[in-house]
């Protein structure tokens, strides 16, 4: 299982985010603090301004969200997806991209964080 820690500004609204339109499961919420959502091996830890990984380093720099740093979520029909995924207003930083592994596309949870939706050709 790959565990990955996004910073973001709403523990609440994230979780809506990733269970609602990505399909992840809540496993754990510890408040408005962080919470644990899962997709098959993935495991996303959604940490809010009041958890200890928000707290300021100690050169004074601030964990912020977003950047280009990713997680990759296999999907079996990207086009149907990000076709829903706009309708329902969610922001994407890519139109559809196609490769010699397949096509992506790079969505944006409420925080700014990058999610790279992605389906193998083939």
């Amino acid at each position: 299982m790959a565990q990955i820690r996004y910073i973001v500004l709403d523990v609440e609204q994230s979780i809506e985010f990733y269970t609602s339109k990505l399909g992840f499961e809540l496993k754990q919420q510890f408040g408005v603090a962080m919470a644990i959502v899962s997709f098959g091996d993935i495991e996303l830890w959604l940490a809010g301004p009041k958890a200890s990984a928000s707290k300021p380093m100690p050169d004074g720099a601030k964990p912020l969200p977003g950047g280009w740093a990713r997680f990759v979520l296999p999907v079996a029909n990207l086009d149907e997806l990000v076709t829903r995924l706009l309708s329902e207003g969610v922001d994407f930083r890519s139109e559809i991209v196609v490769g010699p592994g397949g096509k992506q596309a790079l969505c944006v949870d409420p925080s700014g964080n990058v999610v790279e939706l992605f389906e193998t050709s083939g």
